[in-house]
Order: structure tokens, then C-alpha cells, then sequence
């Protein structure tokens, strides 16, 4: 497209944070049937920590499962505990603290967690859920796949653009050479000066064969983009400064555009005026009228304009004009907006190269409100192409309309198109997903899900249907905190960041139990999420992380005394069959010594080292494998032998 359309007539050219907390009912005490035994998860991590063993994730759980059942004494105290580690803790735990603070009547701590709260969740990625911060690309092909498009039918060899649809006429530009030897050819272009055409319009969106927009307005020079009021009254339009047979320049002898309007009397245009806010040495052009026509849009290069051309915002009341008003760096940049049209929904449609887009002009939409312009998103690669696209127009009931490039393809320098809008580019998320056991991976049916918004305000709350599944309809490009219960599990929460892309986030949920029914010949192992005890490598001697898994061991066999266990150590097949066995084998009778150590008796035991004897999957020598899918073989297993 040339520049001439932007607004110049003359050769110058312008125009997961990812957390949780978890909590369990506290056991009412020991159950016991013939061949099961049920361990209090949450009772054996509060003896584990009395001994001294300091872990974040330990003092997380204790102090959730006393908040979540509002037992706020006990989770200050573990929240104090956590906090005294002075690690990187996420911003939530203090919202929390300070709650269980006030409770307690610790008001000057709890104000300053608060303080703390504020500060912190300014800055985390809640607060950074509001900031588009996507690859522009990742957005522009999440948008795209939701047109049809087609040659509209009128187009001819010159340029053909600018739409308006009013009743069951369509009216446009177009340099098409008709025959009248009063039309002109521009030096600049080599096309004919554009008058403005209009088409007629059936049912399904097909246009009649164009004629020449019979009337005064129609001059020697550039006409374009005309909008009518409903009543088919007023006329409003954008030509070169030109009127009643005299030119206007601006201080270098430059002849740019105006916006008119005529009125309909008669059965004739007539009383051709320009607008009062127009100037010689500036352009306004492409008015676009709001649904109660009391505001009209244009685009503007006037003083205070943030880049090559501006969109701008006029009152209108009982045809007096008011003064004009940027809409503001949301939607104006240092580069062109133009072209701007709205709907009754208070969509904003508009043609910039400022915004990042695929090439020249893209057409954009944005939404309008009492703050200006939000929620500007490119339409896609279906409408806009490397070339210049613009002067998009929509029927909001249909969602149908045209829109004019000079994409590849084309007839002529600049093509109108139409199209229809198959789906909507509002943002719709749904927030869903399944619960299930951490240990078992089964399925959890009739789980309650809690969901909060980032402040934590209750919003909805659902149930998990029977196979486990949930949902929520949730806002696009949100954060959310959602909240999983169940019976005899430890309540978990976890914050989510939704997609800014219409579509589903998918936020799966492992409950760990607080109760765990084991028997004999299941791996004890798993009631506490204990895949691997961890050693260093080559080495067999424990570490304290693996210590602190092994406690939880020892505090389940104390509670048991005629409870036995083998102790099976397993590795992945990257090293020698021999190495593999010899190495696993001192890993188990390690694992033994230390429960020996700490008092279990050596009668109740038994341990060896499996090696790679025992994959769970393919993962054998000369297999190529991911190091998650060798990871599946390296365990450790507490097999109960007896009860």
C-alpha cells in the first residue's frame, strides 16, 4: 500500500511459579486391621523434626496441615522454623504466616509479614501474569486459523481499499480508471487519483459489480474511507485538502488530508464542510464513529502525536466537535496507527506497524474502556501478511466484513477482502486436570478442588468426577491457586499461571497420602513419595537427605515392632553388570546398617543389591534412553515381609 493512504497525498510520506503447601487430617490414632497397617504421614514428620532434622519441605508440610485445619499456634511454629532456615521462600508463606500471626495475637509480626507480602507480591510471577512478556510470534500463531478468506469480488488492477458498510451497500476506494476524463493521474503513483465506489450487498456476503460513487463528493482529488451515520444523514470522509475549488498547503507547500462531512438533502450530497479540529499542517484522516456515533475516531499526525501517526478520540454532541484526545501509548507508538474501527462490543480494530506484526502494516484489536485501550492482540496470519494490511471493517452479529493488502496474490496494488470470522479471538481457558495418589498413581475420584484468584479470594470450588478429573473456567494469562482435598490425604495447593491463548492449562494433582495402607509385599517406600534413597556418587555412605527418608522408615518400624522389611537396591544399566550389583548391594546393607544403628533389630531386616537385574523398562545395555526413563531404574524398595 502507498503511503499516500496512511495520510499524505504529497511524495513525502507518512502515514508457574510453581508451589505448594499440603495439609492432612491429624490421625485420631493407630488403626490397625488383620493384614493392613495405616501410617500417619504427618504425626511421623513432627517426631522427625523434634529430633532436629531441619528440610524446607518438611517445615512446609507441618505448618500447612495445622493452618489448613486452623490450629494456627502450631503453624506459626513451624512457619517460624521455615522462615529461620532463611531460604528463598516462595511469596505465599508469608500471607500465610502472617494470618497464623494474628491468630495468635502477635499483631506487630504478623503486620510486618504482611509489609513483607505486599512487597514481595508486586514483583512475583502473579503480579508478572499481567505483563506481556510472550514472543509476539507465539501470539500471532495462537491467534491465526480463525478466518476465511476470499477475494471480495470488486477489486480491479489499481488499488481497490477502504470499506465502509452501511444497509446493504458497501462503499470503497478505488484508482480504477472508469472512463471520466476529468479523473487524474498521480505523478507519485501512476494511478488515478481515488474516488470512492460503492457495491451492493447480499445475504451472503456477495457484492453486486461496483459503480462510481454518484456525487459532489467525488473531486479531482483523493476521496476515501467514508463512514455514515445510521440514518443515512451524514457523511463523513477523508479527502485532500481541497474544497469549493481551492487547495490548501501547509508551510513547505504540501497538500495533506482532511476529514469532511456532507449531509443528505434533497436527494443530493451537499454542505460539504471539513471538520473544525482539521489544520493545514497536519493530516487527519479515516474517521470511524462510535455505536452511539457520540465519539469519533480518526488517525492523525497533529502535535502530540507519539509517532507517524496517531489514533485520536473526538466528542460529538448534537454536531458540535470537542477537542481531540490521543488515546494514549498503549495503542499509539513511535510508528503508524491508522486506519482505526469500532464496534458495539467496544472492540478497537486498527492497522500498525509499531506493534510487533509480521511485516508493514498488521491489523490489530484492542478493547475500549474508560482507562483507553487494553488487551491489544494481532488478528493473526490468516488476515495479516508481510505487506501492508488494514482498513478492517466487522459485522458483529455475522462476523463477517472485508479488510484491504496489497498481500501476494492480489489484483491489483492494494485488494479488498472478504471474510468471516469463524472464532472469536477473545481468550477463553479452561484450568483442568486429574487427582491422583503420589504413591500409587491411581486415580482419585471425588477429590473437593478449591480455586482462589492471587490474592487468594475464594472464586469457585468443584468436585473431581469419577474419574478424577477437574475443571475450572478461569481467565486467559491469570494466576490462580488451586486448592485439592481429599480423606485420609494431605491437602495440597498449587499455583498455576494460565495460557494467555484461548485453549486448556492442564495442572495434574498427586495427592500424598496421610494415611497409607500398606500389607505385606507392598514397598513401604511408597507411602512417602521415597523412589531412591540418595547417595553420592560411586559412594555408599548416607547422606543426609537420605537420612532424613530413612527416618521416616525408622518411625514406622518403631511404631510396628513385629514389622520386617527387605531393603532391595536397584541401578540403571550405564555401568558393568558386576559393578552395578557389587555397588547396589553395598547401598542396601548400608541402608540396613543405619536402621540397625538407630535401634531396629537385626532379625527385622534384610537387604541386597539387585543391580540392573531388575529394569522396569527397556533401559538395557546398548538401549538408547532419556535419563528420566534410567531414572525409573535406579530405587531403592522397603518390601514388608511381615506384619
Amino acid at each position: 500500500m502507498k503511503n499516500y493512504k496512511y495520510l499524505y497525498i504529497s511524495i513525502i510520506s507518512i502515514f508457574s511459579l510453581s508451589s505448594y503447601s499440603q495439609n492432612g487430617k491429624i490421625s485420631s490414632g493407630d488403626k490397625k486391621y488383620d493384614n493392613y497397617a495405616y501410617v500417619d504421614a504427618i504425626k511421623t514428620y513432627e517426631r522427625i523434626a523434634e529430633k532436629g532434622y531441619k528440610s524446607e519441605d518438611l517445615f512446609k508440610k507441618l505448618a500447612n496441615s495445622y493452618y489448613f485445619n486452623s490450629n494456627f499456634e502450631n503453624a506459626s511454629k513451624w512457619y517460624k522454623e521455615l522462615f529461620d532456615m532463611n531460604t528463598a521462600i516462595e511469596t505465599e508463606y508469608y500471607y500465610r504466616y502472617a494470618q497464623s500471626l494474628k491468630s495468635t495475637g502477635e499483631t506487630v509480626k504478623a503486620n510486618h509479614m504482611m509489609d513483607l507480602f505486599n512487597e514481595r507480591s508486586k514483583n512475583d510471577l502473579r503480579a508478572k501474569l499481567y505483563e506481556k512478556d510472550k514472543n509476539y510470534l507465539e501470539e500471532i500463531k495462537a491467534n491465526s486459523g480463525r478466518y476465511k478468506i476470499a477475494d471480495a469480488g470488486i477489486n480491479s488492477k489499481y488499488s481497490d481499499y477502504g470499506t465502509f458498510i452501511h444497509g446493504n451497500t458497501v462503499y470503497f476506494a478505488s484508482a480504477r480508471d472508469t472512463g471520466n476524463f476529468s479523473q487524474r493521474k498521480h505523478t507519485w503513483t501512476g494511478e488515478h487519483f481515488t474516488n470512492l465506489y460503492q457495491a451492493t450487498l447480499d445475504e451472503d456476503f456477495n457484492l453486486s459489480a461496483p459503480k462510481v460513487f454518484k456525487s459532489k463528493i467525488n473531486s479531482k482529488f483523493h476521496e476515501s474511507t467514508p463512514v455514515f451515520t445510521k440514518d443515512g444523514k451524514t457523511v463523513y470522509f477523508t479527502r485532500n485538502n481541497y474544497n469549493n475549488g481551492k487547495k490548501g498547503k501547509n508551510n513547505e507547500k504540501v497538500t495533506l488530508l482532511k476529514i469532511y462531512q456532507a449531509t443528505f438533502e434533497n436527494g443530493e450530497w451537499t454542505n460539504i464542510t471539513e471538520l473544525p479540529f482539521n489544520s493545514d499542517n497536519y493530516s487527519t484522516a479515516h474517521p470511524a464513529l462510535s455505536a452511539d456515533e457520540k465519539t469519533m475516531y480518526f488517525a492523525s499526525d497533529m502535535p502530540g502525536t507519539y509517532g507517524q501517526s496517531d489514533i485520536y478520540k473526538v466528542s460529538i454532541d448534537n454536531g458540535k466537535f470537542g477537542k481531540p484526545v490521543n488515546l494514549g501509548p498503549v495503542i499509539n507508538t513511535e510508528g503508524k496507527e491508522t486506519f482505526p474501527y469500532v464496534t458495539s462490543n467496544n472492540e478497537i480494530y486498527f492497522a500498525s506497524d509499531g506493534h510487533p506484526g509480521l511485516g508493514g502494516l498488521d491489523i490489530f484489536v484492542g478493547k475500549l474502556d474508560e482507562d483507553g485501550v487494553s488487551n491489544i492482540q494481532n488478528l493473526g496470519s490468516d488476515i495479516n501478511s508481510p505487506q501492508d494490511d488494514f482498513a478492517y471493517v466487522i459485522d458483529v452479529n455475522s462476523r463477517k466484513g472485508f479488510f484491504s493488502s496489497n498481500k501476494t496474490g492480489g489484483k491489483g496494488s492494494d485488494d479488498i477482502y472478504k471474510f468471516e470470522e469463524t472464532k472469536s479471538i477473545v481468550c477463553v481457558q479452561e484450568l483442568n486436570g486429574i487427582v491422583t495418589s503420589l504413591a500409587t498413581k491411581e486415580i482419585l475420584p471425588y477429590a473437593k478442588l478449591s480455586l482462589y484468584d492471587a490474592n487468594h479470594m475464594l472464586v469457585s470450588t468443584s468436585i473431581s468426577d469419577s474419574n478424577g478429573n477437574y475443571g475450572f473456567a478461569v481467565d486467559c494469562g491469570k494466576g490462580y491457586i488451586i486448592r485439592a482435598e481429599k480423606e485420609k490425604y494431605v491437602t495440597k495447593e498449587e499455583m498455576v499461571s494460565v495460557l494467555k491463548e484461548s485453549g486448556k492449562t492442564y495442572l495434574p494433582i498427586a495427592l500424598e497420602n496421610s494415611e497409607c495402607q500398606v500389607a505385606i509385599g507392598d514397598d513401604l517406600g511408597k507411602c512417602f513419595g521415597i523412589t531412591n534413597i540418595y547417595f553420592d556418587l560411586d559412594k555408599s555412605n548416607i547422606r543426609q537427605e537420605a537420612a532424613l527418608d530413612l527416618e521416616k522408615i525408622l518411625d514406622v518400624l518403631n511404631q510396628y515392632p513385629s514389622m520386617k522389611l527387605d531393603i532391595r537396591s536397584h541401578t540403571d544399566s550405564r555401568a558393568s553388570y558386576k559393578y552395578n550389583e557389587s555397588l547396589s548391594d553395598r547401598r542396601a546393607k548400608s541402608t540396613v546398617e543405619w536402621l540397625i544403628k538407630n535401634g531396629v533389630a537385626p532379625n527385622r531386616l534384610t537387604g541386597k543389591g539387585y543391580g540392573e537385574s531388575q529394569l522396569v523398562n527397556k533401559c538395557s545395555d546398548g538401549v538408547k534412553c532419556s535419563e528420566e526413563e534410567h531414572q525409573m531404574n535406579r530405587r531403592s524398595e522397603f518390601i514388608i515381609t511381615e506384619l
